[in-house]
């Protein structure tokens, strides 16, 4: 036995985890990342001094960013390794919700070791205590009881054992895992307990690949073969899977085309010849309208959201069906799909093994079409990107070609929410399997900054890029300190184009007339249209230790992005976007999106996007 405290002990233990998948081990928990109150600072924080050497220690300036820099680490570990964030009691422990929420909409996994309340309650109420006159063992942790996979409140010392064993259960497995809370009242976290030795031993936790049911594939096969417009939907599954390969060897032998959901995006290259790019309402035109005719969707690793399914209108051809590949039945089973329960990975090569033996490929014809239409979507992107004249001010999709034209498959982007999510789905041109980076499961503003960090911090050595706009940035850019202080050389974009540009753009789209969305002064009808605030957010940045480059023009533009690539401390550019009529200048919407509009109203704006939306939603269906 070993006398530890519950926090030493709890140390201890996450630094004897280990995944393990395909051969290749590695930590499960690499580091900690902190912020020490009264609630974990003599519990925790005292063990993570006392174990430095097993257990490593990063300082945040933000709960919710650190755990965005933990679920972008995660991530880019595809899941098998990620984070711990430890917080104090209060408000310290209540930030941890939007970024709990957001690991657990992406099932990335993240463990979150907020401090709580006293158990014996020696002083009730102690600072920052939340008094619930119903019930005296609630807390403000039991917030993020909805947004974690596994919640467990350690009351007792021997408690952690069986919560400890059963939170890692959690965070290793592809179908259950997200957020996992494991909440420790201070004074527990500081109580001795005879602990077990066994309790430190080395685990090693095997992240499985199940293979599809014999049955189902037999299925799979008949419809794949009678199909005659067949479209894969690749989701964010293939990449945790590691199914790229697969995906590829499949598109390949079959002629199937492959779209992608932002999830998914880069799980084949852009010129990959079955690749026809982003699909649903901010897909491409050849995606969406293949997505329109198909007669067979097969899903990889898909949650099928409604940006996807362009809120159920997408899919419109006359008894389409769905073939679902997904590791979680929850999914498996959407949009009255036929399921293929299984590892993206593992399914995918045995689809491709029994398609293969059965000589089955597209009809000529139809490879042909999206060929073509692939190329002329390819045109417009081109037209988008292009910047010919150096001494004006870039549009944000020339921003994005001047960076295209820079990055090779080494580069990491990461962004989560504005406009720049459409334009990168419509028209980024991926590389590699993880460069594109953009969090669209939750579009939490404020990830991509802290996202950079822990994606770097399990990529080193490789560029990572954070794509923000002003309103993003203004959101969170307190973990450019840490960037700083830990010299993370991350490449921080800032897109000036003062104000909510996507959401003023959704706003004007459904009657909202823009309102409440630039960042300018009231004008005298008390409207905010004056004058763009005098804000200077590459000062601001400059302010909190990084190196900044401004960029006024094309060509400063290509100088300042050259320069941050080739720099090896944090860097941050800045450049004010040129806007015009629509938001970025990018190809419009190749699909719709429901945002309910007012169905009475007396302003001509809103009367108008009711037309249009009553329009969309009669063309809305249910597919059973």
């Amino acid at each position: 036995m070993t006398r530890l405290t519950v926090a030493q002990a709890l140390v201890r233990f996450l630094a004897s985890q280990f995944t393990e998948r395909d051969g290749e081990r590695q930590r499960l928990i690499g580091a900690t990342w902190g912020i020490f109150g009264h609630g974990n600072v003599a519990g925790i924080g005292q063990a993570l001094v006392e174990y430095a050497d097993e257990m490593p220690y990063h300082q945040g300036r933000n709960e919710q960013s650190m755990v965005h820099a933990a679920v972008g680490y995660a991530r880019q570990r595809n899941r098998l390794s990620t984070h711990a964030v430890t917080t104090s009691i209060g408000p310290g422990a209540t930030n941890l919700v939007t970024g709990a929420a957001l690991a657990t909409v992406n099932h990335l996994p993240v463990l979150l070791l907020p401090g709580d309340v006293f158990a014996t309650r020696p002083a009730d109420p102690v600072l920052q205590q939340l008094e619930v006159p119903y019930a005296g063992d609630v807390s403000v942790n039991d917030c993020l009881r909805p947004v974690s996979r596994y919640f467990d409140r350690i009351t007792r010392p021997e408690a952690l054992i069986p919560a400890a064993l059963q939170a890692m259960r959690v965070l290793t497995d592809p179908v259950e895992t997200g957020a996992v809370t494991l909440a420790l009242p201070q004074d527990v976290q500081a109580e001795a307990f005879d602990w077990p030795e066994e309790f430190f031993a080395e685990r090693v936790w095997t992240v499985r690949r199940p293979a599809p049911d014999s049955g189902e594939l037999a299925e799979a096969v008949r419809a794949v073969r009678e199909s005659r417009r067949p479209l894969i939907v690749a989701g964010g599954g293939v990449h945790h899977s590691r199914a790229e390969d697969a995906l590829a060897e499949l598109a390949a032998a079959t002629g199937i085309p492959v779209a992608s959901t932002q999830a998914g995006k880069g799980s084949l290259r852009w010129d990959h010849p079955q690749d026809v790019g982003g699909i649903g309402h901010t897909g491409t035109a050849t995606a969406d309208e293949l997505a329109r005719t198909a007669d067979l969707v097969i899903g990889v690793g898909t949650r099928y959201t409604d940006f996807t399914t362009a809120s159920g209108t997408l899919f419109a051809g006359s008894g389409v069906r769905f073939l679902n590949l997904n590791i979680a039945p929850y999914d498996g089973h959407k949009l009255s799909g036929r399921t293929l329960i299984a590892d993206a990975r593992a399914g995918l090569e045995e689809l491709t093994e029994a398609l293969t033996l059965h000589g089955h490929r597209a009809e000529p014809a139809y490879v042909t079409e999206y060929t073509d239409d692939k190329e002329r979507w390819e045109y417009r992107v081109d037209a988008a990107f292009e910047a010919d004249d150096p001494d004006i001010r870039p549009t944000q999709p020339q921003v994005l070609g001047i960076l295209d034209a820079l990055v090779d498959e080494e580069d990491i982007l990461v962004n989560a929410a504005g406009s720049l999510p459409g334009d990168l789905h419509k028209l980024w041109r991926a590389r590699s399997r993880d460069q594109y980076h953009v969090e669209y499961g939750y579009s939490c503003m404020g990830y991509e900054i802290p996202a950079a960090i822990g994606v770097r911090m399990a990529a080193p050595g490789r560029p990572v890029w954070a794509l923000v706009g002003d309103g993003t940035y203004l959101m969170m850019p307190t973990e450019l300190v840490t960037a700083v202080q830990e010299n993370v050389p991350v490449k921080v974009v800032i897109l000036q184009n003062h104000g909510y540009a996507s959401i003023g753009g959704l706003s004007e789209s459904v009657g909202g007339e823009r309102f409440g969305t630039a960042y300018r002064h009231r004008s005298g009808e008390g409207a905010y249209t004056g004058a763009p605030l005098p804000v200077d957010l590459a000062a601001n940045a400059a302010s909190l230790g990084m190196r900044v480059l401004r960029a006024k023009t094309v060509r400063d533009l290509r100088e300042a992005l050259a320069r941050a690539r080739a720099a090896d401390t944090p860097t941050c550019v800045y450049v004010e976007t040129e806007t015009a009529d629509t938001v970025s200048g990018a190809p419009p919407a190749q699909a719709w999106w429901d945002v309910p509009v007012a169905e009475t109203a007396t302003r001509p704006s809103a009367v108008k996007a009711r037309d249009e939306y009553d329009r969309h939603v009669s063309t809305r269906r249910r597919h059973l």
